[in-house]
This record gives C-alpha cells, structure tokens and sequence, in this order.
C-alpha cells in the first residue's frame, strides 16, 4: 500500500488532536484518529495504525497512576473483558466490507455524542458496576476491534461511575492496553502488520505523545465543560462528513486498500 503525502498529513493531524485529547483526558485518542483518519483514508488502515500507539501510550500512563488504580477484580475483568472482545471484533474488521465497517465509525461517534449529551449526571454505584464490567469490557472490546472505538461503551461506562481522574486513567490505560496485546496477533496473522504500517503507527505515536502535554496544559486553561463541547462539535463535523463521502461520492470503489 501507498500512503501520499495528504494521507500523512490527515494522519499526523488526527494523532495531534488525538494527543491533546488524550492529554487533557487520559482518553480518547481514537474517538479523533479513527474518524478522521476513516473520513480521508480507510477504517482499517486507522484500526491498524492505531494498536501501537494504544499499547505504548497507556503503559506510561498505566505507570503513571498505578497507585490509584481501582481494585484487581474489576480492573482485570474489565480489561479481560475488552481483550476477548477485542479478539472477535478484529476479525469482524477482516469480515465484514470497508462501507459498513466505516458507516459504523460515523453511527459509534453519533451514539457517543447522543449518551454524552443525554447522561450527563446518571451515576452507576460501584456494587452494580462490578456486576456489568466483564460485558461492558466484551462489548467495548468488540467496538474497538471492528471499529477501533470501544469509548460508546468502555469510556461512558466509566465515565457514569463518576470516577476521579487519577482512578479513571490507570483503569482505563489497563484496559487499552489489554485490547491492544490481544489484537496485534490477529492482525499479524492476517497480514495487517508489515513494515510500512509499523513505521507510520510509531511515527503516529511519537506524535501522538508530542501533543499529549498541549492537552494537559489545555484541560488547566478552560473548563471541562468547554472542552467536552468543543471536541463534541469536532466529532460531529467528522462523522457527518462520513456519512456524506459515503453515500454521496462513492469513494469505496477507491479506498479499498485490502482484499
């Protein structure tokens, strides 16, 4: 495969935006580079690109916040969860054609914005939450490895326990993580992994850790409630310009780059 230099660069800028997300966060770096990479190029080729600097990223941040992680059973089964999940949804990304798998971007981020509108201040007690966090992990896990975007699921699911920062990153870094050791395989066996790709998913990724402390800074500098809302109007640029190239200009008879 070929990537022009337009390609590069929507890239690179994803992983920039990605990183300054991450940064602000401790999540979300693929709710930017999935779309966008999705809305210039392909879904797998973002899938693909995106194990690397998910298993690098949340390793340091795993590191980072180690003291403050939640306790072992949920934090394993949760990321167990994701892994297994993870498994099955990339060989759905080898299934299933280009269109839907990139449809599926733009409906998961629709989803996203509509739950982060809608429960804003619903809160899941930790007793209930443990009950769920295997299915909630499987079922995020499968998104991320079709899709390469489990947050509809894994991040609200989260998100809805109201965590404190310094819990919420250690957890879900283990969780990525996890999703990003049991996909590598698989993507190997399929031939997804060669050369070309290992060396633009760790360029992305050095990008990617470049930009993460803009998104630190950021998150000190405006509220979260500014920031949430700005990222969400970018994600729904995004997925409706999916939809549109999609349905309107065809561009699957061009994009597709594998077989």
């Amino acid at each position: 495969m070929n990537f022009d230099l337009i390609t590069i660069i929507a890239i690179f800028t994803a992983f920039a935006l990605g990183g300054i997300l991450k940064g602000a966060t401790g999540a979300g770096a693929p709710i930017i580079t999935i779309p966008v990479i999705a809305a210039f190029y392909d879904v797998r080729i973002a899938v693909i690109i995106m194990v690397i600097p998910n298993l690098l990223t949340n390793i340091g941040q795993l590191y980072q916040f180690r003291k403050t992680i939640l306790p072992s059973f949920f934090t394993v089964s949760f990321a167990l969860g994701g892994g297994i999940g993870a498994f099955l949804g990339t060989i759905l990304l080898v299934s299933l054609p280009i269109k839907i798998l990139t449809l599926s971007v733009a409906i998961i981020v629709i989803i996203y914005i509509l739950l982060k509108i809608a429960v804003p201040s619903w809160k899941l007690v930790y007793g209930k939450a443990k009950k769920l966090v295997f299915i909630m992990g499987a079922g995020g896990g499968i998104l991320q490895g079709s899709a390469g975007l489990s947050a509809p699921i894994s991040i609200t699911f989260l998100n809805s326990m109201k965590l404190e920062r310094n819990q919420f990153i250690p957890t879900i870094s283990v969780y990525f993580g996890v999703m990003s050791i049991f996909q590598m395989p698989t993507l190997y066996y399929y031939d997804f992994l060669n050369i070309e790709i290992i060396i633009v998913s760790v360029m992305s990724t050095i990008v990617l850790m470049c930009f993460m402390p803009l998104g630190s800074w950021i998150a000190k500098s405006i509220s979260k409630e500014t920031f949430d809302k700005v990222t969400l109007i970018l994600l729904g640029f995004i997925a409706l310009r999916i939809i549109y190239l999609n349905f309107y200009n065809d561009l699957n008879s061009d994009k597709i780059i594998f077989k």
